[in-house]
C-alpha cells in the first residue's frame, strides 16, 4: 500500500473539502436548532455535488457514475464526514446494492439512482431484529407469482427523502443443524405502493436533520418482478454489495474527528490561563499528542481496508476493524475536545457538543462495536478450527 495521494487524489480531497466548507458549513446550525433540511436547500446541494462531477461517484461509469475506486471513494467519505449528515445526504452516494438490478430494474432504479432523479433507501433492521438480522419477522407469503408483505422496519435512515426503499424481508425458512434458519430476499418497494407506509421515526440525539424512519407493511403485495437478485439470496447480495458501508462509517469518523481536532488545537494554542497558551501544560498537551495519533491510527486502517478491496483481497476483518477503532475513537477525541474547550464546550455556541452526540450512534448503526469484534475474533480463529 502506498501512503501517499496521488495528484487526481489530493485534487478530489481538495475539491470535497471545498464543498463541505462552503455549501454545507453555513446551514449546520439552522439544521441543528430546527432538525429539519430545508427541500431548496438539499437540492441546491444535489443540483451542485452533480455539477462537480461526484453525484454518484461511488458507481462505475458505464452506468453513469464517476468511477472512483474504494480507496478514492472513501477519501471522498472521508472529507464528508466532516459535515453535517442529514445536509450531506443530498451530495448523493447511492447504495452500492443497485448494481445487483437486473436489466429492467435498472432502468426504473440504477439509472434513476444514479442521475440523481430518485433516491433510495436501504431497510434492514427491525423492532426485535438489529443485529440478530435472522431473526427478522418482516414476512412475504407468496401468492400465485406475487408476494404478500407484513411487519415493521424500524431505524430506516433518510427513508423520508426517499421514493423507493431496498427492503430485505423473510421469504421462507429452512432446517439447519442450528435449528430453523429464516430465508432472507431483497425487495425493490416504490413510495406510494398501497400497503406500503413510511413513518417519521424517533427522536434522536445524534445526527439532526437526518432522519429514522418506520416503514410499516400491511398486505403489502409486490410482484416478483420487484426481487432484487435471487430468491432466498438477499444475504448474498448483503455480502457482495454491502459490507463495505462499514467503511464509510470509518472514514466519516476520521473526517468529523479531524474538523474537532482542529477545534482542539486551535483553542489550545490561542486560549490563556496563568498567562500562557494552554496547550503549554502538559495536561492539555498531552491529551492533543494522544488525540491525533488515534486519528492518524484510524485513518491508516480505514484506508488500508479500502486499498484491500481495491486489490481483490480478504477485507472482512481488516473493514471491522477500522469499524470498530474508527467509531471508538471519535468518541473519545470529542469527550477531550470539550474537557479542553472545558464548559464552553458544551455551549450551543460551538459544534463540538453536537460532534460529540452525532459521535454515539457510529458505535451502533452498521453493526455495533460487539458485532465487530465478533466478526475479528471469528476471523482470527477460524483457521484453527475454533
Amino acid at each position: 500500500m502506498h501512503f501517499g495521494l496521488t495528484e487526481e487524489q489530493e485534487m478530489i480531497v481538495s475539491t470535497v473539502r471545498n464543498f463541505v466548507e462552503t455549501e454545507i458549513y453555513p446551514h449546520e446550525n439552522e439544521v441543528e436548532r430546527t432538525g429539519i433540511v430545508p427541500k431548496e436547500i438539499g437540492q441546491e446541494i444535489k443540483r451542485k455535488s452533480q455539477e462537480l462531477g461526484f453525484f454518484a461517484c461511488n458507481f462505475p461509469q458505464e452506468v453513469g457514475g464517476a468511477g472512483l475506486d474504494n480507496l478514492t471513494f472513501t477519501l471522498v467519505e472521508r472529507e464528508l464526514g466532516r459535515a453535517s449528515m442529514g445536509l450531506a445526504a443530498y451530495f448523493g452516494r447511492p447504495s452500492g446494492i443497485l448494481m445487483g438490478c437486473n436489466d429492467e430494474q435498472r432502468e426504473r432504479y440504477l439509472i434513476p439512482a444514479v442521475k440523481g432523479d430518485r433516491f433510495d433507501a436501504l431497510a434492514m433492521t427491525e423492532p426485535d431484529a438489529g443485529s440478530d438480522v435472522r431473526g427478522m419477522k418482516c414476512f412475504a407469503k407468496k401468492d400465485g407469482d406475487d408476494w404478500i408483505v407484513n411487519g415493521t422496519k424500524h431505524f430506516i435512515s433518510h427513508a423520508d427523502i426517499a421514493d423507493f426503499v431496498i427492503v430485505f424481508i423473510a421469504t421462507g425458512e429452512e432446517q439447519t443443524p442450528k435449528g430453523p434458519k429464516k430465508l432472507i430476499t431483497c425487495f425493490l418497494v416504490d413510495r406510494g405502493t398501497p400497503g406500503f407506509e413510511i413513518r417519521e421515526g424517533y427522536s434522536s440525539v445524534s445526527h439532526r436533520g437526518y432522519h429514522n424512519c418506520i416503514l410499516n407493511f400491511t398486505d403489502c403485495r409486490l410482484p416478483s418482478a420487484q426481487i432484487l437478485g435471487e430468491l432466498h439470496k438477499g444475504f448474498d447480495l448483503a455480502n457482495e454489495w454491502l459490507y463495505g458501508t462499514r467503511l464509510t462509517v470509518a472514514a466519516s469518523c476520521v473526517g468529523r474527528a479531524r474538523r474537532v481536532f482542529d477545534y482542539a488545537v486551535s483553542y489550545a494554542a490561542e486560549r490563556k490561563q496563568f498567562g500562557k497558551p494552554i496547550g503549554a501544560n502538559q495536561g492539555v498537551s498531552f491529551k492533543l499528542a494522544d488525540m491525533i495519533t488515534e486519528i492518524d491510527a484510524a485513518d491508516f486502517l480505514t484506508l488500508h481496508g479500502a486499498w484491500r478491496l481495491d486489490q481483490k483481497l480478504p477485507a472482512n476483518r481488516e473493514i471491522a476493524s477500522a469499524k470498530l477503532y474508527a467509531s471508538e475513537m471519535l468518541a473519545r477525541v470529542t469527550d477531550e475536545a470539550i474537557q479542553i474547550y472545558g464548559g464552553m464546550g458544551l455551549m450551543d455556541d460551538l459544534p463540538l457538543a453536537r460532534f460529540w452526540r452525532d459521535a454515539r450512534v457510529e458505535r451502533i448503526w452498521d453493526g455495533t462495536s460487539e458485532i465487530q469484534r465478533h466478526i475479528i475474533s471469528r476471523d482470527l480463529l477460524r483457521p484453527f478450527g475454533a
